[in-house]
């Protein structure tokens, strides 16, 4: 989803010169929100952070935090510096990445797109519950996931 104009706005954070909300055209990588906010401060850790994804309207990049939510407590958002496994707590359904999804015990490359889709569509989740409307999320599968997301 893009903003007005072909724009999508992004919150950069952490490690970076100038953090904040920033503008950037549709398209846009990390690579570039990264610029944007005046570059990665000396000794950030971007391990774990794929510089070269595409990013989506509303989305959050944290740089040099570690893996799990952000340091304000706030949804996961596309972390530097983590690990792999599984987060260390909820995961957005509103904020995470089709890659954040994926992580999710269940859930692959094709349901974590399916979430995305559902998100877009329908302009966000609301509660969790709605989950149980996404194609390929069934009892079994929504009752592993429920505890371990969020809206």
């Amino acid at each position: 989803m893009t903003g007005p104009g072909g724009h999508i706005v992004v919150d950069v954070s952490g490690k970076v010169r100038r953090p904040g909300i920033r503008q950037l055209p549709s398209g846009a990588r990390v690579a570039d929100a990264l610029r944007a906010a005046g570059g990665v401060r000396n000794g950030a850790d971007l391990t774990g952070l794929n510089r070269a994804r595409v990013l989506t309207d509303g989305e959050q990049i944290v740089v040099g935090a570690p893996s799990g939510p952000s340091a304000a407590g706030g949804p996961l958002g596309a972390v530097a510096g983590g690990g792999t496994g599984s987060p260390a707590g909820p995961v957005s359904l509103n904020t995470a990445t089709a890659e954040q999804l994926d992580t999710l015990p269940g859930v692959g490359p094709v349901l974590a797109q399916h979430i995305v889709d559902y998100r877009t569509q329908h302009g966000g989740f609301r509660s969790v519950d709605e989950l149980r409307e996404v194609n390929g999320i069934g009892d079994r599968r929504f009752a592993d996931l429920q505890p371990l997301v969020g809206p």
